[in-house]
C-alpha cells in the first residue's frame, strides 16, 4: 500500500468512526432538539458538515477545477450538487421547524464514495503489481570495456559490437551473444518462466533478463532503442491507450448520460413541485435520482476488469497490446496456424538424402547455397554437412521457392519444385513425408533431401481444446502436400493449405477474414508471417521473446514459446468479459430500479447511496476475481 492509500485509508476510518459517533448521537438524542429555537439546525449543521469537509474536501475542489476547465458533468460535479442540495434542504427544513433530513445523507454519500475509490485504487494497484516485474526490466546502467577498462554508462549509449560486463545480480541491459562465461539467467520478468536459463559462449541474452550465478561478457547486437526491453516496454506502456468497443461506448455513454440525468432531475424537481405545491418532497426526491445517477460503476469498474485482465496475462508472459485485442480474442472462433516453428519444434533433420551415392556431393552443394541464411532448414542442411565448401557464391532468395546461388559460370538451384519448373529442370519428383529439398547444379538435377520436422507437445493440447469449442482450425504451409498432409493428419487438422507463398498465406487469410462474422487469429513465427499477423483480427507470435517482428506486427505477443500459453490467453480474456458483462448488465438494472423508486418516492437518498457507490463496489469487487484465476498448467507444474 503507498503512503497516498495509507494516508486515504486513515481518513476514511477518521471520518467514518466520527460519522457513526454523530448518527447514533443524533438517532438517540435528536441534536436539532438540544438548542430549542430556530437556530436547532446550526448543532448537526457544524457536526456533519465538519465530517463532510474531512472526507469530501479533494472531490470539493475536484468538482470546482473541473466546472472552471469547462468539464462540468462528472461524478464530482453530481457529488457536489446532490450533496449541496441534501444539506440545503436539511438547513429549509431545520429553520421551518420541520424534521431534518439530508445531512447525515450528504456525508454518507462522500463517505461510501470515498471508501469507494479506495477499492478501486487498490484494485488498480493490484493490477500493476502484476506487470510490475515487465516495468522493472528497464536497465539503469551498462559496464562497457573501453579500452582495457570497464566504465558503466546510459544503456543508450552503448553502441553494436561494443563489449559489456554483466555481473552476478545485474540486469542484462541490451541484447547480445555470450563470448566469455557461463552463467544462469533469470527470464521470469519476461517470459513468466520461473526456471533459470543457462547460457554459454555463443548463445544469445536477452536485455531484461537477471545475471544469477556468474560474470559474463556480451558482445552487443542491438543498440537500446531497438532491444527486446526497449519493445516490450514501448508495448505494455502503450498497451492501456487502445480500448475495448466496450470501453469506448461506456465512454460515450457517460458523456450523453450524466447531462441527461441532470435536466431529468431538474424537471422531477420543478415540474411536480409546480403542480403539487410539495417543494421539500420533490428536490428531496429529486436529490436522491442525482445521487444514484452517478455511473461510477460502470466508467470505473470495466476499464478496471480489462486492465487486471492484462495485467494477470503478462504476469503469465503473454503480453496483449490493448483491451481491444482482449476483446476480439475472447470472440474469435477461427484460428489460422503457421507450421514450421508454430505447430511444429522447426528443429529439422535431414532423415534421406538420394541418390545416396551422391550424399556428399548433394549436401555440399546444398551447404553452398544455403550457408548464409538463418531459416531452420538452411541450418539442418549446414549442421549435416560437415566438409568445407566455397563461400564465394552469390546468393538470390526466390521467396517461396528457394535459393539460386551464382559463381562464375557455375549456378546451383536449391529449393523446392517450384524452383525446378521454374528453370526447366527436369528432376525425380520424390513421393516421401517431410520438407523436399531438391539440388540441381548449371542446369542438371542432382538429387534430393528429405527433411521432418518434430510436432509439438503442446500443439496436440492446444487443437483438441479449440476443436472442443467449435473453433474452426486452419493450417497454412510453404511446404509440399506430403509433409503438410502428415502433420495435419497426426494433429487431427481437417482444413490445410500446402505449397503457399507468402503472398498466398496473405491473401487466403484476407478472403477468410472478409468472409467471416467473428474475428479471426493468425498464430506465426512472428518474421516470415509479419503480413499475416498484422491483418488478421488478432495476430499471436511464437517465440516473441528473441524476435522484432513478432512484438511489432503481432497483437498478442507470447514471450515462452509454448502453445498452451494461448489457451491461457483465450480463458483469461473470456472470464475479463464474462466480468465486463456481469458488471454492466448488474450496475444499470440496479441503477435503473432505484432510478424510477426515486422518482416515485419510494426510495430514499440511502438507497439512492447503495444504487451508486453500492454498487461500485459491488462491480470492483466482481473485478477483483479476475486475481483469483490460476491456470490448470500452473497447477499442475506445482504439483
Amino acid at each position: 500500500m503507498t503512503k497516498k492509500q495509507k494516508k486515504n485509508l486513515i481518513r476514511i476510518i477518521v471520518a467514518l468512526t466520527l460519522f457513526i459517533i454523530v448518527f447514533i448521537v443524533d438517532k438517540v438524542v435528536v441534536l436539532s432538539t438540544v438548542i430549542n429555537d430556530n437556530l436547532g439546525w446550526l448543532l448537526p449543521f457544524f457536526l456533519y458538515l465538519t465530517i463532510y469537509i474531512i472526507i469530501g474536501y479533494d472531490v470539493i475542489i475536484k468538482a470546482f477545477k473541473n466546472i472552471k476547465n469547462g468539464q462540468i458533468f462528472d461524478e464530482c460535479f453530481l457529488m457536489l450538487v446532490a450533496t449541496i442540495g441534501a444539506f440545503s434542504l436539511a438547513i429549509y427544513r431545520g429553520v421551518n421547524k420541520e424534521e431534518i433530513e439530508g445531512f447525515d445523507e450528504a456525508c454518507a454519500v462522500l463517505l461510501f464514495y470515498q471508501i469507494g475509490e479506495f477499492f478501486q485504487n487498490y484494485a488498480v494497484s493490484r493490477s500493476r503489481k502484476s506487470i510490475a516485474s515487465l516495468m522493472d526490466i528497464r536497465p539503469d546502467y551498462a559496464n562497457v570495456y573501453v579500452g582495457n577498462e570497464v566504465n558503466t554508462v546510459d544503456p543508450e549509449s552503448v553502441n553494436l559490437d561494443d563489449i559489456i560486463v554483466v555481473y552476478p545480480g545485474e540486469k542484462v541491459p541490451l541484447d547480445g551473444i555470450v563470448i566469455k562465461g557461463e552463467t544462469s539467467l533469470d527470464t521470469k520478468s519476461l517470459t513468466g518462466e520461473s526456471k533459470p536459463s543457462i547460457v554459454k559462449i555463443n548463445d544469445c541474452v536477452i536485455s531484461g533478463t537477471i545475471n544469477l550465478t556468474s560474470t559474463i561478457e556480451v558482445k552487443v547486437t542491438k543498440e537500446f532503442y531497438n532491444s527486446t526491453v526497449s519493445k516490450v516496454l514501448e508495448l505494455v506502456e502503450n498497451a492501456s491507450s487502445k480500448k475495448a468497443k466496450t470501453e469506448q461506448f461506456i465512454t460515450k455513454f457517460a458523456k450523453y448520460y450524466t447531462p441527461i440525468v441532470v435536466m431529468l432531475a431538474l424537471i422531477l424537481a420543478i415540474v411536480p413541485s409546480l403542480i403539487t405545491g410539495a417543494w421539500n418532497d420533490w428536490i428531496y426526491r429529486s436529490l436522491s435520482f442525482l445521487v444514484v445517477s452517478c455511473p461510477c460503476a460502470l466508467v470505473i469498474s470495466i476499464p478496471l476488469t480489462f486492465f487486471s485482465g492484462i495485467g494477470i496475462a503478462s504476469k503469465k508472459g503473454i503480453l496483449i497490446k490493448g483491451s481491444n485485442y482482449l476483446e476480439q480474442f475472447s470472440n474469435a472462433k477461427t484460428f489460422v496456424f503457421d507450421k514450421t516453428g508454430t505447430l511444429t519444434k522447426g528443429n529439422f533433420v535431414i532423415t534421406k538424402v538420394y541418390p545416396e551415392n551422391k550424399r556428399e556431393e548433394i549436401l555440399k552443394l546444398a551447404a553452398t547455397a544455403e550457408h548464409d541464411l538463418s531459416h531452420p532448414i538452411a541450418k539442418s542442411i549446414c549442421n549435416e554437412y560437415k566438409g568445407k565448401f566455397s563461400k564465394d557464391y552469390v546468393m538470390t532468395d526466390l521467396q517461396g521457392l528457394g535459393i539460386v546461388a551464382k559463381k562464375g559460370n557455375d549456378t546451383i538451384y536449391c529449393g523446392n519444385e517450384k524452383l525446378m519448373k521454374k528453370y526447366h529442370i527436369g528432376f525425380e519428383k520424390a513421393n516421401e513425408n517431410g520438407t523436399i529439398v531438391y539440388v540441381a547444379k548449371n542446369d542438371e538435377y542432382i538429387g534430393t533431401i528429405i527433411i521432418n520436422d518434430e510436432i509439438k507437445n503442446e500443439s496436440f493440447n492446444l487443437i483438441k481444446y479449440l476443436q472442443s469449442t467449435n473453433t474452426e482450425v486452419l493450417m497454412l504451409t510453404g511446404d509440399n502436400e506430403s509433409s503438410a498432409k502428415q502433420i495435419a493428419e497426426e494433429l487431427n487438422i481437417k482444413n490445410y493449405k500446402s505449397s503457399l507463398l507468402p503472398q498466398d498465406k496473405y491473401e487466403l487469410l484476407t478472403n477468410l477474414i472478409s468472409n467471416s462474422k467473428k474475428p479471426v487469429c493468425f498464430v506465426g513465427d512472428g518474421i516470415n508471417d509479419a503480413p499475416s499477423l498484422m491483418i488478421s483480427d488478432v495476430g499471436i507470435s511464437m517465440g516473441g521473446i528473441g524476435s522484432d517482428a513478432a512484438i511489432e506486427a503481432s497483437d498478442i505477443v507470447l514471450m515462452q514459446d509454448d502453445l498452451n500459453n494461448i489457451i491461457e490467453a483465450k480463458k483469461i480474456s473470456q472470464k475479463t468479459m464474462r466480468i465486463v458483462k456481469e458488471n454492466i448488465i448488474f450496475a444499470i438494472s440496479v441503477k435503473v430500479i432505484i432510478l424510477v423508486l426515486s422518482a416515485f418516492g419510494f426510495a430514499n437518498m440511502w438507497i439512492a447511496v447503495f444504487g451508486d457507490v453500492g454498487v461500485t463496489l459491488l462491480a470492483i469487487l466482481n473485478s477483483l476475481r479476475l486475481f483469483k484465476y490460476k491456470s490448470k498448467i500452473e497447477s499442475k507444474k506445482s504439483k
